[in-house]
């Protein structure tokens, strides 16, 4: 694979509405942010790294751990965060941005790789494993060209596609039958969609919490999912909860 400028863009922000400065809740004397972010760091694809948070006050919490982390940040919309991730991206104008949010603590670094090498490698404009889920919810990378978010920044003008960042260039993707991005889906050869690795309530917060007081915070995703198959009660803990909750509610809302 030739030299390629890959930014990757972590979202962070104080006020979610389901579980309020999640990002900043804290396992063994490290926030989610931290987890997420010194996991993430390990991949050996990405070239920059850049934190976009918003203009709430508390947000100054969020670019502390950036740059505590060595991490450069940047501070934009609450809620338009297509323009906060293009804004973000523009100084650098790289040939791919990751994009991944900080509700993913136990993030795998290899499956971030995984995803940047196959779109890159296949000139693909847009690649993704969430695109239709095999990995567990909250494993999800994806992985586009600059151009491809410049073009949905002028283009998006749904309130869910400026709140979600991607729905614009994965609904407009070939994979979903459409013409304007050449996409990739990058699926796991077994189907693990229904375990829960992110953090959106209290319970998905309880689970993360006793896996990484039981099994620290060096494992690989597949070690986690195996640990809950042989606890069955800690699946229980979040099993209520629906993938892409947030994006369902945007779409109502529209």
């Amino acid at each position: 694979m030739e030299k390629m400028n890959i930014l990757c863009i972590v979202q962070a922000r104080i006020g979610s509405t389901r579980l309020p400065r999640k990002v900043l809740k804290n396992i063994n004397g490290k926030t989610l942010l931290e987890i997420h972010l010194e996991r993430a760091l390990k991949s050996k694809k990405i070239t920059k790294w850049k934190v976009a948070t918003t203009t709430e006050d508390e947000a100054v919490k969020i670019v502390a751990i950036a740059k505590k982390l060595g991490l450069e940040s940047f501070r934009g919309s609450v809620n338009d965060v297509l323009e906060r991730y293009y804004y973000a991206a523009l100084p650098d104008k790289p040939d791919y941005i990751v994009r991944l949010t900080s509700d993913c603590p136990l993030i795998d670094p290899f499956e971030i790789d995984n995803v940047i090498e196959k779109c890159i490698n296949g000139n693909y404009d847009y690649a993704s494993n969430a695109l239709e889920p095999t990995f567990p919810d909250g494993i999800d990378a994806e992985v586009f060209k600059f151009s491809v978010l410049e073009k949905a920044y002028r283009k998006a003008t749904l309130k869910s596609d400026r709140e979600h960042v991607t729905p614009y260039i994965w609904r407009n993707s070939s994979v979903k039958g459409g013409k304007m991005f050449r996409s990739l889906s990058v699926k796991y050869h077994k189907d693990f969609s229904k375990y829960r690795l992110t953090v959106d309530t209290k319970d998905d917060f309880d689970l993360i919490e006793k896996l990484v007081l039981d099994l620290g915070l060096n494992k690989k995703w597949l070690e986690y999912v195996d640990y809950l198959n042989k606890n069955p009660d800690l699946m229980s803990i979040n099993a209520k909860h629906k993938r892409n909750e947030g994006y369902q509610k945007s779409l109502e809302n529209d």
